[in-house]
């Protein structure tokens, strides 16, 4: 059996719950959100179990949040669901993390995808020849996987309409009476 390609997933966390559509309703759309807030942990939440369902099988995955501007933030990574979840360290933004691990993965030949909406992310991890997603492709995408997921749990059974079922009563019962008058 052929090997496949390794493929890796990097999600700008922030930037995708901000420029996100799918996350717009479960944040605080104030002017300064407090990330340690419930409806932002919420957020957190969705975009972490998206990422690993669009993940799934087909890419390994991290979602990066920006914790340059927390002092307690030492960078380190957690594993949920099979997906890396990183707060980038104190004094350094996610973008530099994500640029680190977008480099080490085409160095390493490993097919990489950075979702994010920051155009600076974008132009440098092209440049790195990495794909990109925007963040609201990433919501259509994880929202067409929902729709596809919700189809096959519960599949519908085809109804066979025949052409007598679609007749009205009144000209079935005419064609009936043609039939057995040719008797």
């Amino acid at each position: 059996m052929a090997r496949q390609r390794k493929k890796l997933l990097i999600v700008d966390g922030y930037n995708v719950l901000r420029s996100g559509s799918r996350y717009a309703h479960l944040r605080d759309a104030g002017p300064n959100p407090d990330y340690a807030d419930d409806s932002f942990n919420r957020a957190r939440e969705a975009l972490i179990n998206d990422v690993v369902a669009y993940a799934g099988r087909d890419f390994d995955a991290v979602v990066v949040f920006d914790g340059a501007g927390n002092q307690f933030s030492d960078g380190s990574c957690e594993r949920i669901g099979g997906v890396r979840v990183m707060f980038s360290a104190s004094g350094s933004s996610a973008d530099k993390v994500i640029e680190k691990i977008s480099r080490q993965a085409r160095d390493r030949g490993v097919e990489t995808m950075v979702v994010s909406s920051d155009a600076t992310i974008q132009n440098t991890v092209f440049g790195l020849g990495v794909d990109r997603m925007s963040a609201n492709g990433f919501s259509h995408a994880v929202d067409v996987n929902d729709q596809e997921y919700q189809l096959d749990l519960s599949p519908k059974v085809a109804i066979k309409n025949t052409l007598g079922e679609r007749l009205s009563e009144d000209v079935r019962a005419k064609l009936i009476a043609i039939r057995d008058g040719a008797k």
